[in-house]
Order: C-alpha cells, then structure tokens, then sequence
C-alpha cells in the first residue's frame, strides 16, 4: 500500500514533469498578423507576450462586430499536444460561443460589414487538458494546496491544470485595417477547484477568460495595456 508521503512525492515529481512543458504563446506562423506582433512589454503575467495596435484607436466608434467562426490552427507550430480532434472542436464551439457571449451586451452581432463595425478573427492555437482526478486533489491536499496557493498569489498556472492557447486579430471591417492583434494564454485561478472537475474544464474557464480581456481592451483607447 502506498503510503501518504510517497504519494506526495509522486504528486510532486509529476507537478515538476508538467509543469517543465512549455505551452507559451508564440508567434504563430500561420496566422495573419504574425510578423507585426512585437514582445508586449506591458504584459506582466505572461498571458499576452505578444501583441499589434495600430496608432490610436476609439473603439467607442464601433458599434457593430462581425465574429468570424472560430478556426483551429493546424501549422506545425501548434501547441495542442496530445488534445483530440474531438476536443479540439468543443473547445472551438465554446469558444465561439463565449466570446459572442461577451460581445453581444456591448455590439450588435451581424455578417455584414461596414463602417462602425469590427470584425474579429480567432484561431485556437494550442490547449493543455486538466489531469483528471488528480488535478482537483492536488488544489484539496495540504501540499497541493500550499503550492497552488503560492500560484494564485502569483497569478500561474496551477498545478496539473489546464490552460487555453489561441489568437486575436481585430480588423475594420470597411477598410479591412488591422487594429489589433495578440497571442494569449489563458487559464482559471490556481485555486479554482471547480475548473479542475473534466478534462477541458480549465481550458472553458481561460476561454472565458480571454474573452472578458478583449472587451475590456475594447474599451479602451489603442495602444492597449496587457490584461
């Protein structure tokens, strides 16, 4: 029977194992605004590393956004991992969902573009799946909830959580101008215990996430602090 200690350090040597693989955003080859993304020197809790404004923009000028269908990014320089195809479009129709969700109190939703209206283009780039069972554990036992502590704190990732990757571009839906543009991950509080319940749990709670970050930049005058 294994004992309480020796599956404190199995928990740990697995904590150290994942949390050694990188699912940083990057510069996405196969995306759009990729060349005119730059280091975002604002970002200071790694979610958005990269990002575009054009000049200054009064976004309070739009009233209306065209949300493009959510695309799954399929060039090599992806980070899904081992995430099934199967997951991979739930996590898309979730987030097509949400972000729309986010939007709709704010802009009018329509297909049609024009001028005041913004159109908006995400590709999910990557996602990392919570490990089931053990990731709730680890946010409940003493251990795992002193190190997830320290994590919230700090505002990382917890432990053998989940996490979201994926990609903005915000056009001028006349004059197809590219206003804004950034990679980003996204994830729930390291102490979140109800994010941790499936395996794509976190992965939702980080969509949600991200898309409360773009509307609170879309209330803003460019250039746009990180969130």
């Amino acid at each position: 029977m294994v004992t309480k200690s020796i599956q404190f350090c199995l928990f740990a040597l697995v904590a150290v194992s994942t949390g050694c693989v990188s699912t940083d955003p990057i510069a996405y080859q196969g995306i759009a605004s990729s060349k005119q993304l730059s280091v975002n020197t604002q970002d200071k809790d790694g979610k958005i590393p990269l990002i575009y404004s054009h000049g200054t923009v009064d976004f309070s000028a739009y009233s209306a956004i065209i949300v493009e269908p959510v695309e799954i990014y399929r060039n090599r320089d992806n980070q899904f991992g081992s995430i099934t195809e199967k997951d991979k479009v739930e996590l898309a129709s979730y987030m097509q969902r949400s972000f729309e969700g986010r939007l709709r109190p704010k802009y009018a939703l329509t297909k049609i573009p024009g001028p005041g209206t913004l159109r908006l283009k995400l590709e999910l780039t990557g996602a990392k799946t919570n490990a089931v069972v053990i990731s709730t554990v680890a946010k409940l036992m003493p251990m795992g909830l002193a190190v997830n502590g320290l994590q919230a704190a700090r505002g990382k990732e917890g432990t053998l959580s989940g996490s979201i990757n994926y990609s903005v571009e915000v056009y001028d839906s006349a004059s197809n101008n590219l206003l804004l543009a950034y990679v980003s991950k996204q994830y729930p509080s390291a102490l979140d215990v109800g994010a941790s319940l499936g395996p794509l749990g976190a992965s939702k709670v980080g969509i949600d996430k991200g898309a409360d970050a773009l509307l609170s930049k879309l209330q803003l005058k460019l250039p746009i602090a990180a969130r």
